[in-house]
């Protein structure tokens, strides 16, 4: 059996590898860091995370939180190495990055059956291959996948949010609390800067008269922004509100100053286990980094903010899924060949765990002279893998978990959290009847 190719150390790869090992395989992964940098990272750790540090909702009845239960039943490593690193974010699962990081690395680093080979892989491999190289893939790579895809590449920009230090906050004028009291009881998990009708105005006017820093020459503005990650900067150009009814809307949280719900709400959320670090919650920005700090110290509570990172955008590539791959996620034209996380048009933590997990299974029945499983369009998992391969190929976007994307139910219902229970009921039992017929023994436990 030759041995497997895993291009690419991130949430995707690092799952790939990982699943492909533990069913028997002898894996090579690939990561090109610390030998080349990407200009976002900055370790040379397995999976590490760049942009926010929530892999989202584990609400059970949330989109986020069914693709959860699924990876769960489907034995994820990355879900259990993000559990374990887990910091206090109410009804969300968010994560000590280097905690994360280092126990995903740990365990990929001392599977006797994965080989990690820091090296920048220039070409595709003839030999049975996944490639997960992530929204940063070298120039080298990609002129190569251009040049077996014949696909011209789509950019859109993936920014990272500010993170503040914890001692720097006033919560004379901050508080802490979840929305609608979720989370601990005693004590919020997210610290709230509630702002008033004239502060709300004065932020948006320095946020937009903030100078922008320049984009390189394969990042004009003319290419695709992602609406899922979209800037704070261009959000606000769309209505004065825009930020109140976004990532500022104040629903479900009172000013114990007031007694009252403030006009808007900047949240911050724990970024690390000790608790000294918060990330600005949906502040993704590409501001020069001196107005930066002017504009964000306008937000009531962060006036002597102390910031430990500030926002910036890199560049993100994907290929246009829906032309170029199966639902298993196999490469149409060869069937050595799987492609997984951001790289397909998957956005989100889990998501692109979730899309390692199914190319490594994929290939590892392949290799095995098995039928590829399609998985069920039912559950989240199978309706992720499923849009991004039948989506409309000339306005293919990237797309996150959502029960948007899910198929309608026998009867519709009108009360959308009894909606949603009804898309869980239904993604779970056809997971578990899907896994069942695979007779994998790896995921035995799912029928016992």
């Amino acid at each position: 059996m030759p041995r497997i190719n895993v291009i690419g150390g991130g949430l995707a790869g690092s799952e790939a590898a990982w699943q492909l090992a533990e069913r028997g395989f002898e894996v090579d992964l690939y990561e090109m860091r610390p030998r080349k940098t990407t200009g976002a990272h900055v370790t040379d750790r397995l999976a590490e995370l760049v942009c926010s540090n929530s892999f989202g909702s584990k609400l059970p009845d949330r989109a986020s939180g069914l693709l959860k239960t699924e990876l769960d039943m489907l034995r994820s490593l990355l879900l259990d190495a993000a559990e374990k690193a887990a910091v206090p974010a109410g009804g969300a699962l968010a994560v000590d990055r280097e905690v994360f990081a280092q126990t995903v690395t740990d365990a990929v680093y001392n599977h006797p059956r994965i080989r990690l080979i820091r090296e920048e892989v220039t070409t595709v491999p003839n030999a049975p291959t996944i490639i997960a190289t992530g929204p940063l893939t070298s120039e080298a790579l990609a002129a190569d996948i251009a040049r077996l895809t014949g696909q011209e590449y789509l950019y859109f920009y993936d920014s990272l949010a500010p993170i503040v230090a914890a001692e720097s906050i006033n919560m004379d004028i901050a508080f802490r609390a979840s929305r609608y009291g979720r989370g601990d009881e005693d004590e919020g998990d997210y610290i709230n800067c509630p702002m008033t009708k004239d502060e709300y105005e004065r932020f948006i006017a320095a946020l937009l008269a903030a100078e922008r820093a320049p984009l390189r020459d394969f990042e004009t503005e003319d290419k695709l922004f992602f609406e899922g990650c979209l800037p704070i900067e261009q959000l606000a150009t769309r209505g004065a509100d825009s930020l109140a009814f976004g990532p500022m809307r104040p629903v479900g949280l009172t000013d114990p100053r007031t007694g009252r719900r403030p006009y808007a709400v900047v949240q911050l959320r724990q970024d690390n286990v000790a608790g000294t670090l918060y990330n600005i919650v949906g502040f993704q920005t590409n501001i020069k980094w001196g107005q930066q700090e002017e504009v964000l110290r306008l937000i009531p509570g962060l006036e002597n903010a102390e910031f430990e990172r500030m926002g910036q955008m890199h560049r993100n590539t994907f290929i246009n899924s829906p032309t170029l791959l199966y639902p298993t996620l196999q490469f149409k034209t060869r069937s050595d060949l799987f492609f997984a996380g951001q790289i397909t048009g998957v956005e989100g933590y889990m998501g692109n765990v979730a899309t390692g997990l199914v190319a490594a299974l994929n290939l590892a029945r392949a290799l095995e002279g098995k039928e590829a499983w399609v998985i069920p369009p039912t559950t989240m998992l199978g309706a992720l893998c499923h849009y991004i391969t039948h989506a409309e190929p000339k306005h293919f976007q990237p797309m996150k978990s959502n029960f948007g994307i899910m198929p309608e139910l026998p009867t519709h219902i009108r009360d959308k959290r009894v909606r949603y229970a009804a898309y869980v009921e239904r993604a779970l039992v056809d997971m578990r009847a899907g896994i069942a017929a695979l007779g994998d023994p790896y995921l035995a436990h799912v029928t016992t």
